[in-house]
C-alpha cells in the first residue's frame, strides 16, 4: 500500500507514538471510537483491543481491501469507505447502534486540517473527546491565546467549540515515507457555547481575520456599515488587530451584533 502525495498520506509507524495516541483517548472496553483515515491500520490495532467497536472511515478505495483483510475478522470493526468530509457521523453512530457519545481519533493531512475541524465543530455533540494528529503548524494554531502570532479564525472557532491540550509533538521519523514538517497531538474536549447564534458568530470571525494586518474595524467595515458603533457598544477598541480579542470578546460583540439584528436596525445586506 503505497503513500498516495495527492491524498497527503503519510503512514504512522512508530509504537511509541501509536501507543501514546491511543493512551490519550482513554477508551473503555463499553465505548466506541471512530477512526477517521485509518491508512495501513497501525492505530487500528490498538484501538480494537482497547475500545468495544471501532468505526473506520477510509476514503482511499485502494486501502479497503487489505484493511478488511486484516481485521476483517475482529466482531468489533466496521469499515466504511466514504470522505468524511461529508458523511454525517450521526448516521454512522446510530447504524453502529451508539447510544450515547462515542471517542474519535485521526492522522489528518494538512489540506483538510481546516474543514475537518469546522465539521467536528459542527457535529461535537457527538463526541465525548477527539484525539487529533495535525502538522505541528496547524496544532500551534489550533491551541493558540489570544495576542499571539499564531492567533487565527480557526483558533476561535476552536475555543469556543472545546477545550483544547496540546499533548506532544511527533518527528517525521514516526511516519513512512518521512515527511519534511514535524506533526504534533492535541486533545479536543466538546463544550457547550455560549454563543446565542453560531452561524452569525462564525461570520463575524471570518470577517474580522479577512487581512489579518489590518485593523478589526478597516476589516468589519466590509460586512458592517456601522462597524464603529457596533464596536464600540461591544467595549471593543476598533484600533486593535482581530487576534488580540479574547473569546469573551468575541461572543460579547456576536451578543451585541444578533441584539441589533434582532431590534430591526439594518446592518448589512449581506449578512
Amino acid at each position: 500500500m503505497r503513500a498516495k502525495k495527492s491524498l497527503g498520506q503519510n503512514f504512522l509507524q512508530d509504537e511509541t507514538v501509536i501507543n501514546r495516541i491511543v493512551d490519550a483517548l482513554d477508551l473503555r472496553k463499553d465505548e466506541t471510537v471512530v477512526e477517521i483515515g485509518p491508512g495501513r491500520g497501525a492505530l487500528t490495532q490498538r484501538l480494537l483491543a482497547d475500545a468495544g467497536h471501532v468505526v473506520a472511515v477510509e476514503f482511499d478505495r485502494e486501502m479497503i481491501s487489505p484493511l478488511r483483510e486484516r481485521f476483517g475478522s475482529f466482531d468489533n470493526f466496521e469499515l466504511i469507505n466514504d470522505d468524511a468530509l461529508n458523511i454525517d457521523f450521526a448516521d454512522i453512530l446510530k447504524t453502529a447502534g451508539v447510544g450515547g457519545k462515542a471517542k474519535l481519533v485521526a492522522n489528518l493531512p494538512y489540506n483538510i486540517s481546516t474543514p475537518i475541524l469546522q465539521r467536528l465543530i459542527d457535529q461535537r455533540r457527538l463526541f465525548s473527546s477527539i484525539v487529533l494528529m495535525f502538522q505541528r503548524e496547524v496544532v500551534e494554531r489550533v491551541t493558540a491565546s489570544p495576542g499571539g502570532k499564531e492567533r487565527g479564525f480557526l483558533s476561535v472557532l476552536v475555543e469556543n467549540a472545546f477545550d483544547t491540550e496540546y499533548l506532544f509533538d511527533v518527528a517525521p521519523e514516526a511516519f513512512q515515507p518521512v515527511p519534511k514538517v514535524w506533526s504534533a497531538v492535541v486533545r479536543i474536549t466538546p463544550k457547550r457555547s455560549a454563543v446565542s447564534d453560531e452561524a452569525l458568530f462564525r461570520k463575524i470571525v471570518s470577517v474580522s481575520f479577512s487581512q489579518k494586518r489590518k485593523t478589526i474595524l478597516n476589516n468589519f467595515k466590509s460586512a458592517f456599515p456601522d462597524a464603529s458603533v457596533l464596536l464600540e457598544q461591544s467595549g471593543i477598541d476598533g484600533r486593535r488587530r482581530a487576534e488580540t480579542l479574547t473569546l469573551d470578546e468575541w461572543i460579547r460583540l456576536t451578543d451585541t451584533i444578533g441584539q441589533t439584528k434582532m431590534t430591526g436596525q439594518s446592518i448589512d445586506a449581506r449578512s
